[in-house]
């Protein structure tokens, strides 16, 4: 009879190990990989959701530290831009100065050498941004208390899980001995592992249930703010390159412009040319024409132009109502000859 009681108790004992080898395959602890028995329904629940919450927290602090990584890059890389745009800026700042003769690329220059200082001061205020908007706030709760802290309440909830696998073990084994001998020093045993196993599973119900408020409240925070961060560099990054677009746009506009007011501009007539003897002859605008400087005389269709100069370059100086001024060649038609005089011509 004793060897059948033996028999039928290592039969359970292998059941029990079978049911707990596959129970262990669906219940290892992403936190601590442990191999721990799952002691009941409510416990293998609260051991899934500590799992979730531990890998989740590690997956976002691991991208926090890549955002931290790049930011760092765009600082240092902002660093040696506005090194460079400050250098570039001072030498064709100095170029317009030293080479005035060269009237379009000097100034052309000097434009640019101008504008620069803003697209490297829009480049301070980005890098700046990266600074204080990400790499401080991300450094921070990468290494802030309340990650660290959570993270090792569910480690030491782990900890505890192994340990209530070993009481099992031993209630498991002191269970065993009772039925084999069932005399008061055994039962006595028993009664105290299953005493120890009960306060150690209200332990882990307590410390459970604390290190899954704890990491699910450091979820969400590490969720939102990384959320936030990210927002940020991407306005911050957008806001830069849009104001740096807006000053290399006037400064193309203003240098082509330049350009061209420069090569249409009306030639300038040296005073040791410039004669008594010059002869003037009336002229009818065939074509209108709007000034664009003070050096230019603009003209109305049927207007009459006392023309006194005539340039090979397709330009002509001329007076029509009292002013005087540039206009193109090409715009009017000579009507007659006015004799030679040094001041307003007699029709006037």
């Amino acid at each position: 009879m004793d060897a059948l009681r033996k028999q039928a108790s290592k039969l359970r004992d292998q059941v029990a190990k079978q049911q707990q080898a596959v129970i262990k395959q669906f219940s290892a602890s992403g936190y601590e990989h442990s191999d721990v028995m799952v002691i009941d329904e409510l416990e293998l629940q609260r051991h899934q959701q500590l799992e979730k919450l531990y890998r989740s927290t590690r997956s976002g602090k691991d991208f926090q530290r890549e955002l931290v990584k790049a930011a760092e890059a765009f600082t240092a890389i902002g660093y040696k831009h506005i090194e460079a745009g400050t250098k570039l800026s001072e030498e064709c700042s100095k170029y317009g100065v030293e080479n005035a003769s060269d009237e379009i690329l000097a100034k052309a220059a000097s434009i640019y050498g101008d504008a620069r200082k803003h697209v490297e001061k829009e480049q301070e205020d980005f890098t700046r941004l990266l600074f204080s908007q990400i790499l401080e706030p991300l450094r921070a709760m990468i290494v802030g208390a309340p990650l660290e802290d959570a993270r090792h309440l569910a480690q030491r909830y782990s900890r505890m899980r192994q340990e209530a696998e070993t009481q099992a073990s031993e209630v498991s084994r002191r269970q065993a001995r009772v039925r084999e001998s069932p005399i008061p020093e055994n039962v006595t045993k028993l009664h105290a592992a299953e005493a120890r196993m009960q306060e150690l599973k209200a332990n882990m119900a307590v410390l459970g249930k604390e290190a899954s408020a704890a990491l699910a409240a450091v979820e969400s925070q590490q969720q939102r703010l990384t959320f936030q961060r990210l927002v940020a560099m991407v306005e911050g990054e957008r806001t830069y390159h849009e104001r740096v677009a807006a000053i290399l746009h006037q400064i193309e506009a203003e240098m082509v412009s330049d350009k061209q007011r420069r090569e249409s501009a009306p030639p300038a007539v040296p005073a040791n040319l410039m004669s008594d003897k010059t002869k003037y002859f009336l002229a009818e605008a065939m074509h209108g024409f709007e000034a664009s400087s003070d050096k230019e005389l603009s003209l109305a269709i049927g207007d009459y132009v006392v023309v006194r100069k005539v340039s090979p370059t397709g330009w002509s100086e001329g007076e029509c109502r009292g002013r005087n001024g540039w206009f193109p060649s090409a715009y009017v038609e000579r009507r007659q000859r006015l004799p030679n005089t040094n001041g307003t011509p007699d029709f006037y």
